[in-house]
């Protein structure tokens, strides 16, 4: 069992090493991107990737104060679902109430990986390969249709 501060510096050294190995790659639009803090251009949407030893997944997440507002987005999402699916070339999970820590609801769609251990450093070049397909992925659908998103917010 790791100490709180041997897992705090390896969590460091994990995102430090992802970031490096994402440095040079650009958003389909042709711009650079921070990566790890991916702009969706939407308040309270977030693009994240989690990494725990628990799970691997990168995360759509649906965080609207206003269920309505979420709902709207969400039944766009749904209309694009089979666009979306095709891109991301790996299994997604739609999930519409997902309860976070807080107790409030928000929507999730999400791509794991479940034979993979952060605990393992012979893991993380996997780890990484699988973030980057999945941020690329998720990019090239979200570059051509975050415009649809953003004006049913706006």
């Amino acid at each position: 069992m790791l100490s709180k501060e041997e897992r705090k510096l390896r969590n460091e050294a994990f995102w430090d090493g992802f970031k490096l190995s994402m440095k040079k790659k650009m958003s389909s639009n042709g711009r650079r991107v921070n990566w790890t803090n991916y702009p969706t251009g939407i308040k309270n949407c977030y693009l994240r990737m989690i990494c725990d030893g628990k799970i691997t997944t990168v995360c759509f997440d649906l965080q609207f104060k206003d269920d309505g507002v979420r709902s709207i987005v969400w039944e766009q999402l749904e209309e694009l679902k089979k666009v979306m699916e095709d891109r991301m070339k790996h299994p997604t999970l739609w999930k519409y109430n997902v309860e976070g820590p807080d107790g409030k609801n928000f929507s999730r769609i999400q791509w794991d990986i479940s034979e993979l251990n952060f605990y393992q450093d012979n893991d993380w070049p996997l780890i990484y390969a699988f973030f980057k397909s999945r941020l690329t992925e998720f990019d090239m659908f979200y570059q051509e249709f975050k415009d649809i998103l953003i004006n049913l917010v706006e």
